[in-house]
């Protein structure tokens, strides 16, 4: 929860690019993220029936069944100017969870990417209403720029907020 605060906090604060220190860049096309002031995050989805990740090129396609499945972005990367209001939004909500009446909240929808994913659903349905075009872009092609290049060890133990089964 710590990192997943900070990210948005310096992202917020400072803008830049937020990679995790086990994503190793490929090259140079992490420099289109700077293009232009737009957020940028990558999509991602759960297939609860097959139990994993739905790949890349699958979350573009339209003929596949959403019942089974849980799309969201992913908190890494971030890549935003500075004082995002998406990133302002996700600091709210993430600051108020934390400093209300539950004991322990939840770290996915507290402070990760279903936080984020909260945050941008609300900015894109506010700026859809009022007509304004939208100010932040999916990252569709993230694993060719950048790919994580350590197995560690958390990613599959309690630690892991995707293993809730595992707590």
């Amino acid at each position: 929860m710590r990192s997943d605060y900070l990210r948005m906090c310096f992202v917020f604060s400072e803008g830049g690019l937020y990679v995790d220190a086990d994503d190793v860049l490929l090259g140079d096309g992490w420099k289109d993220v700077f293009r232009d002031g737009t957020l940028k995050i990558q999509p991602l989805c759960y297939d609860v029936t097959a139990g994993g990740m739905v790949s890349a090129s699958e979350l573009r396609r339209t003929d596949l069944p959403t019942d089974d499945r849980i799309f969201y972005v992913n908190n890494n990367p971030i890549a935003a100017p500075a004082g995002h209001p998406v990133l302002r939004r996700a600091l709210v909500r993430a600051t108020d969870r934390l400093l209300g009446d539950e004991p322990a909240p939840e770290i996915q929808s507290t402070t990760g990417p279903g936080n984020l994913t909260a945050a941008l659903a609300a900015h894109a349905r506010e700026s859809q209403v009022g007509g304004n075009p939208p100010d932040f872009e999916l990252l569709l092609d993230w694993e060719g720029i950048a790919e994580p290049c350590w197995d560690l060890a958390y990613r599959n133990d309690a630690r892991n907020w995707r293993n809730m089964d595992l707590r």
